[in-house]
């Protein structure tokens, strides 16, 4: 009888399947010091040894806990005995309103994420009990299919692509693991605070265990549902081809077309728009997105998320929300509203701004706009310190010496599929 597979083997099969066959030179990875994240560090260290990875560790100190620091010490002096680069870095922007987790995650992601430099890959240790309980907590808030399918094994955040490769491990087996090889971590008190949904329905789980509802029923029932939803994103990519395009970050949809197809679909081409456009990391609640769809079909627009819609007679135009950038400028080297570079060298005491209507009158040939009037005024433009309009992404001459490029990591098209 064959033995089953290790876990340092299952590990290698995971990273085969998720990174694999040309591996990157380098890989990233988060590690709090909690026994999944210093399991996962010691399994890829030793994947190193066939696959010659060179590996960078981080820890994010959010700040909130006096023990935090202590932990982070303890994965760097790990990373030393392992020679691996480590870095900590810390968050101080809690202001004490809103989801603290939310907050923290969101944070986590985006210092790591400015962290990483060229490395693309960042391994982050989500486990099959992890996904469990996000099913549990996405379940309670009446998810649907993009919800219950749970975390993807990849996750594109950004230019950072988050890879999570023990998603089918067990919290339990990694740390036996870690008591086997005498690997460190950290119990993070948190973990048995009641007042998270996550620990709630962490303890749940025992309850659901005995009468089927367990981690593994859980966890593949989201990678049934996973496989549904590429199918469902495949069919809003291939009606997006067919009924819309693509200007200077601005979308365009068939109005009859777009009302021809499914709500489902609908729906799901609405939510990408609105994440791809305003740079949400999260889609809008259901409720607000359904009301703005019935109000866009029935020939209405309005706002959400930073992007306004607008029903003409026969398109509907999805752009970003002027009052939303209404007060974002940034010096010419900076990225404007995340995702607008300025090319060229631009003089001094200039800064990017919102065309908005002043620059819009500054115009003398507005006929030759890229896009109309009101689509026009959330574009970014340049302007000097007496506020004259240099350029503007509302025009896009190719030969000028300072323009706008839009530096999207994925067209709409793959965002949609992705």
């Amino acid at each position: 009888m064959t033995d089953a597979p290790s876990l340092q083997e299952r590990f290698a099969e995971s990273m085969g399947q998720l990174l694999g066959p040309d591996f990157p030179d380098t890989i990233g990875l988060a590690v709090s010091g909690g026994g999944d994240s210093m399991a996962m560090l010691a399994l890829a260290h030793n994947w190193t040894r066939d696959w010659g990875v060179k590996l960078r560790v981080v820890t994010v100190d959010h700040g909130l806990r006096s023990e935090a620091a202590d932990e982070a010490a303890m994965v760097a002096a790990e990373c030393a005995t392992l020679g691996w680069p480590h870095d900590t870095l810390k968050w101080t922007g809690w202001d004490y309103s809103g989801n603290l987790q939310d907050a923290a995650r969101a944070a986590r992601l985006r210092l790591i994420d400015d962290w990483r430099g060229t490395t693309r890959d960042v391994l982050f240790a989500h486990t099959a009990d992890d996904q469990a309980e996000t099913v549990l907590m996405r379940l309670a808030r009446g998810s649907g299919v993009d919800g219950l399918s749970g975390m993807a094994a990849i996750r594109h955040v950004g230019g950072m692509r988050v890879v999570r490769p023990l998603l089918g491990e067990r919290r339990e087996d990694l740390r036996h693991y870690c008591r086997v090889l005498h690997v460190p971590w950290a119990d993070d008190p948190t973990n048995e605070d009641r007042s998270y949904d996550r620990v709630r329905m962490r303890q749940l789980m025992g309850v659901l265990e005995a009468e089927g509802i367990g981690v593994q029923t859980l966890s593949g029932t989201a990678a049934r549902l996973a496989r549904a939803q590429v199918a469902l994103k495949a069919r809003a990519a291939d009606v997006f081809s067919r009924i819309g395009s693509e200007t200077l970050g601005t979308l365009r949809l068939d109005r009859d077309g777009f009302a021809a197809v499914e709500r489902d679909t609908q729906l799901r081409i609405l939510a990408a728009a609105i994440q791809w456009i305003g740079n949400q990391p999260y889609k809008p609640r259901a409720d607000a997105l359904a009301a703005l769809l019935d109000r866009a079909i029935a020939g209405g627009g309005g706002t959400l998320g930073g992007i306004d819609i607008t029903a003409t007679k026969d398109a509907l135009i999805l752009c970003r929300e002027l009052n939303a950038v209404a007060d974002l400028t940034c010096t010419p080297t900076q990225t404007w509203d995340g995702r607008w570079q300025l090319i060229g060298q631009a003089p001094e005491e200039s800064k990017i701004a919102p065309l908005g209507q002043e620059g819009w009158q500054q115009i003398a040939d507005k006929a030759t706009a890229t896009l109309p009037h009101r689509f026009a005024l959330s574009l970014p433009a340049l302007f000097d310190q007496g506020g004259n309009l240099l350029a503007t992404a509302a025009f896009r001459p190719e030969e000028a010496e300072i323009r706008f490029e839009l530096r999207a990591e994925q067209s709409f098209q793959d965002f949609l599929s992705h």
